[in-house]
């Protein structure tokens, strides 16, 4: 209390303050105390309680239905209008509210503050870069993977996901606006749909009809919430604690980010991203016509498997003098793991460099689907029988597998090694610029090309670094003995090695990019003792 003490009226008494001076009734900071309490939803249960009450019982039926079904994965804007009139009164409206400083909805003072504290943190493992994927009720389906975009301008739906819910394509409504990408890239969606939203969780939990546009393209997310949605949920995101909140009724909701699914989400992307690059590269090839048509060539007759491709283009001596040479030089090529002898560790191996204060890490294991499981079990059978890897007990970094299914209808099993990329520094050793290997090549009459088989596979992790490699399944804990995909630096580490290898050919008749080699001559009478140069350096 403020004043002199002995000033102060001795019949009145503040138990707040513990004073005297005025009574507890009349006391200011005591009263601005409980209004910062009821902003904050913490007096919920003292404001109102019998008219809540009666609406929490009328809704609990409801809410105990059980959903329809339940979406885990996929197999596989229109905010302003879309006519010119529905864009102008769009437009109108943000420069009304600019000029009068008012917007048209007047802000309730009763909604509780929103924030976030180091406690929502705590479940989060940092440092990451993840993105917010939360699970939502769409349509009474438990939707996951759905990704919380701020830079969206509207709510997508994927197909593969609306077929899931059983929804008849004549719930579509026809729209004619397409989605524009980053760089500039359409997309015409399949059309809109409005299904009901549930988000957060019972009593902080709201629903709304959202306005679904459903687009049929490849994506490992199942929908999209855009600002459209966001904004009707008065959501505020926050990617550091991935997570999102909204004021409800009965408090502050919440919906929390999945950051295991958002990992998987994003490699899955990323194998995706391959798969459309190397798509886009096969449907070039057939639309330009190639230079030379390629012929396969037994290198040893009574093995149909052991082949390689020649160009036809050549003199019919070269050819038949390419054909003994190659097949006289059977012993470099590999077919199989059991042909690669690998590299000697005292030539390279590959070292991680950890910071020695980062915290090691362990990634807790992941349920697989049987069909998953089983191609789990096969991968890591063949990698033991390769002796790439070895079973290890107690290590201190672990890292779980991510399927991703291949362009063959195949799965390939890669191991999620963020944690530990980034307690590793960066390799800073350079890579060949594609454009200058390019046109290195012109002026040669002759080229051959060659691919290391398993290239990475070839190097060995350096003893003290392996059990840092060290992965979970179901069938143990293993860590590879050779390089894998995957880790930080593995590319700079194979091209210094060949670097190393072919420096003595390099500019004169070979180029190497990592695993890639070219042997170029300008004289076709010369390319087989540049063939013969390049496999004695394999040999070695």
């Amino acid at each position: 209390m403020k004043g002199d003490p002995n000033k102060r009226n001795k019949s009145k008494y503040c138990r707040f303050h513990r004073d005297h001076g005025h009574d507890t009734d009349e006391c200011y900071d005591l009263k601005q105390q409980i209004e910062n309490l009821i902003r904050q939803g913490k007096l919920r249960h003292f404001v109102g309680r019998d008219h809540r009450d009666e609406k929490l019982k009328g809704k609990i039926e409801e809410s105990s239905w059980p959903p329809l079904g339940e979406i885990r994965i996929i197999v596989g804007g229109n905010s302003m209008g879309q006519s010119s009139k529905l864009k102008k009164t769009y437009l109108k409206v943000v420069q009304n509210v600019q000029l009068s400083g008012r917007s048209p909805r007047t802000r309730s003072m009763d909604e509780p503050a929103i924030s976030f504290t180091d406690e929502d943190a705590e479940r989060i493992h940092h440092p990451h870069d993840n993105a917010i994927v939360i699970t939502l009720l769409i349509a009474d389906y438990t939707t996951r993977r759905v990704l919380v975009d701020n830079g969206s301008s509207t709510d997508i739906l994927y197909y593969p996901a609306f077929q899931q819910m059983r929804l008849g394509r004549d719930q579509l409504r026809p729209v004619c606006s397409p989605l524009i990408g980053f760089g500039g890239m359409k997309v015409q969606p399949v059309g809109t749909v409005t299904l009901p939203v549930v988000v957060g969780s019972y009593p902080q939990q709201i629903t709304r009809e959202v306005n679904f546009l459903v687009v049929d393209c490849s994506s490992s997310y199942n929908a999209i919430i855009g600002r459209p949605n966001l904004n009707s949920w008065k959501a505020i995101t926050s990617t550091y604690h991935l997570s999102v909140k909204f004021p409800t009724e009965y408090g502050i909701g919440q919906a929390q980010g999945d950051q295991l699914a958002a990992r998987e989400c994003y490699l899955a992307m990323m194998a995706l991203d391959e798969q459309v690059q190397t798509m886009s590269i096969e449907e070039r090839r057939v639309v330009v016509e190639p230079t030379e048509v390629l012929e396969n060539v037994l290198l040893q007759e009574d093995d149909p498997e052991k082949f390689t491709r020649i160009g036809t283009g050549m003199k019919e001596k070269a050819r038949k003098d390419l054909i003994q040479f190659l097949r006289k030089s059977i012993d470099v090529f590999a077919w199989s793991h059991d042909d690669m002898p690998g590299i000697d560790p005292s030539v390279i191996t590959h070292r991680l460099n950890v910071y020695p204060f980062f915290k090691p890490a362990l990634q807790k294991k992941r349920v697989f689907a049987p069909e998953r499981d089983k191609a789990i079990k096969e991968e890591v059978q063949k990698l033991t029988t390769t002796q790439f890897i070895k079973e290890v007990y107690y290590p201190d970094w672990l890292a779980n597998v991510v399927m991703v299914k291949k362009a063959n209808g195949k799965w390939r099993m890669c191991e999620d090694f963020t944690n530990l990329n980034k307690a590793c520094p960066k390799d800073s050793y350079p890579l060949p610029r594609i454009d200058q290997l390019v046109d290195s090549t012109a002026g040669h009459q002759l080229l051959s090309f060659t691919d290391a088989f398993s290239g990475y596979n070839q190097i060995k992790m350096d003893e003290a670094d392996q059990e840092k490699t060290s992965f979970i399944t179901s069938q143990g804990l293993f860590c590879y003995k050779v390089m894998p995909f995957g880790l930080k630096n593995v590319g700079a580490t194979y091209q210094r090695l060949v670097n190393h290898m072919f420096r003595p050919q390099i500019e004169r008749n070979v180029e190497v990019y990592v695993d890639d080699m070219l042997v170029k001559s300008i004289d076709e009478g010369s390319h087989l003792e540049d063939l013969q140069e390049t496999f004695e350096t394999l040999r070695r």
